[in-house]
């Protein structure tokens, strides 16, 4: 299964998805959750948020792997991880992250950050037995942007959008609450 969660900030899509991955796990008797981490560790919000997001899923088994740049970094251990996801029930966090990482970190336009972003999301499902993807929920806000901003803007909502429509389950979180877009029948809960 491939499920996508978006949401806005604050909205509980990441509680949402730790629970989900759990409850896959534990239908299909799979011990083994990856949670693929994409968030870059320079600023002291990014370090705040990520210590909020390992005490979130503090014991409930998860096994993290650091890819701020997916799988695309050229560094041995994302690449081993994602070779090893074969059964595993993965959890990547978050996919305007990545996105942000591609188009920033490495410099890609937002055409080829979101080529990429995509190819490694099918890549990344094609190993495991589940996939859960974080993403977020940006185009409401009501700022115009500009620029490298109103690019990635654009280009994250297109692979929102393709991820949509691959996902088996689509749902957007509101306040706590998961509104189904595709596939509530197949959430187990």
């Amino acid at each position: 299964m491939f499920f996508l969660i978006t949401g806005a900030s604050g909205s509980g899509k990441s509680e949402y998805a730790e629970n989900l991955v759990c409850k896959l796990s534990k239908q299909d008797q799979i011990t083994e959750k990856k949670y693929v981490a994409t968030m870059e560790h320079e600023s002291a919000e990014a370090q705040r948020r990520i210590a909020r997001h390992r005490a979130l899923r503090a014991g409930k088994g998860f096994k993290t792997v650091e890819a701020p740049l997916g799988f695309l970094t050229g560094s041995p251990e994302p690449e081993k991880e994602l070779a090893s996801c074969g059964g595993a029930v993965v959890l990547l966090e978050c996919m305007s992250n990545l996105l942000a990482n591609l188009m920033f970190s490495l410099g890609m336009d937002g055409e080829a950050a979101e080529e990429e972003a995509v190819r490694q999301t099918m890549r990344l499902r094609e190993q495991c037995a589940h996939l859960v993807i974080v993403t977020n929920e940006i185009f409401s806000d009501g700022v115009l942007y500009e620029g490298e901003m109103k690019e990635y803007v654009r280009s994250l909502a297109g692979v929102n959008k393709r991820l949509a429509h691959l996902a088996d389950g689509f749902c957007e979180i509101v306040y706590t609450i998961p509104v189904f877009l595709k596939g509530e029948e197949l959430c187990p809960y």
